[in-house]
């Protein structure tokens, strides 16, 4: 069910999405727990507390207050994944991404999606490529999402101006990477979109990538790479398309480019070999007319629930952090191990993880937090 925050829990929510140790499925957790931002923001010291933490620091008040109206002076705003603006794509992930800061016409982000993706380092035939492609689609009704970056999300972007496009950064929103991409930074502001999930005025960095490439692919009903490397993050995009049930195209190229390796690759596993949009259209048209599925919008838990709860963690705590160790283990597997409920797990590893001793890993999978990043 969708609603519009009021003020203090628009303020709220962008607070609680903003502390370090609150991740996307943390948040939802917390928010299904406590039922809004506010309450989970006074709960959150306590559960670091139950979890082994001595100290817990929330974002001050003042630097979220801030970052409104620094959003807004930029003729920007606020989504949050609960309320009717926000794209659909999105707000079906699992988990979906708390907030995104938008700036340009944010009425876009409803309509249906295709990503085009591809090498920064990209040739004049992949380029050119990306723009027929875009342009095709754009003219099919369909909006390309990319990522801003040099190559073939330039391309892509520019040819899409006239029908659509939504740029995903990875820094602030208000931060135009690469700078060259200035022209092309405002261009979109003005006649498509650009969102984040970042806090205003951050700089991007290694590992903010991978979050915009999940934002890319969640956006989209399809993605599509058109030159990639063995190690292009655009696979990482492809890879976030089939974990969220998203189609999968790729362009094929001569086995002596380098450029083709990472598309020849997908079509191997898979994807659909695509040399025209038309090979994007003819398998997208039989479901462009449906839905991304309902997010999902667990009710509050009720406070005597969630006393029991505490109560049935207390219990099966050491059992759990006993089953926990260095290498990433998946939730059914600590549920076998030690017999515990899942919900009173999830209330274990959720105090956890607030208290800075566990950490989450992709396929829900949690570990000690002294492990380097994935």
């Amino acid at each position: 069910m969708t609603r519009i925050l009021d003020p203090i829990e628009r303020l709220a929510w962008l607070r609680l999405a903003r502390t370090a140790e609150v991740g996307p499925v943390t948040f939802a957790q917390l928010l299904v727990r406590f039922g809004s931002a506010t309450v989970a923001l006074e709960e959150l010291p306590r559960l670091a507390r139950r979890g082994g933490g001595k100290i817990f620091v929330l974002p001050p008040e003042a630097d979220i207050v801030r970052e409104l109206e620094q959003l807004e002076q930029v003729k920007g705003r606020m989504i949050a994944s609960c309320e009717p603006d926000f794209p659909p794509g999105l707000a079906a992930l699992r988990p979906p991404p708390p907030l995104i800061c938008v700036i340009g016409h944010a009425h876009i982000l409803r309509k249906k999606m295709v990503a085009v993706v591809g090498a920064r380092n990209a040739s004049a035939l992949g380029r050119k490529f990306a723009q027929l492609l875009s342009r095709d689609f754009g003219e099919a009704g369909l909006v390309i999402a990319s990522g801003l970056a040099r190559g073939i999300d330039s391309a892509a972007h520019e040819a899409a101006l006239e029908q659509g496009t939504v740029a995903v950064v990875a820094g602030g929103v208000d931060i135009i990477y690469p700078p060259e991409n200035e022209a092309l930074y405002r261009a979109i502001a003005e006649r498509g979109a650009i969102i984040s999930e970042m806090r205003l005025g951050e700089a991007p960095q290694a590992r903010h990538f991978p979050r915009r490439n999940r934002l890319i692919s969640g956006l989209s009903r399809g993605v599509v790479v058109v030159e990639a490397s063995e190690r292009s993050g655009s696979l990482i995009t492809a890879n976030y398309a089939l974990e969220q049930d998203r189609e999968i195209f790729a362009v094929p190229g001569s086995p002596l480019d380098p450029h083709a390796k990472g598309p020849n690759g997908l079509i191997r596993q898979g994807a659909t070999l695509t040399e025209s949009a038309e090979d994007v259209l003819a398998v997208l048209r039989p479901i462009l007319g449906g839905g991304f599925g309902e997010p999902e919008n667990g009710a509050p838990i009720a406070s005597g629930q969630a006393g029991m709860l505490e109560a049935e963690a207390d219990q099966v705590r050491v059992r759990i952090e006993e089953a926990l160790g260095p290498a990433p283990v998946s939730i059914d597997e600590l549920i076998r191990q030690t017999g515990a409920s899942p919900a009173a797990i999830l209330t274990v590893i959720l105090e956890m993880e607030l208290a800075g001793s566990c950490r989450r890993h992709s396929g829900n999978r949690v570990s000690w937090a002294d492990l380097p990043g994935p």
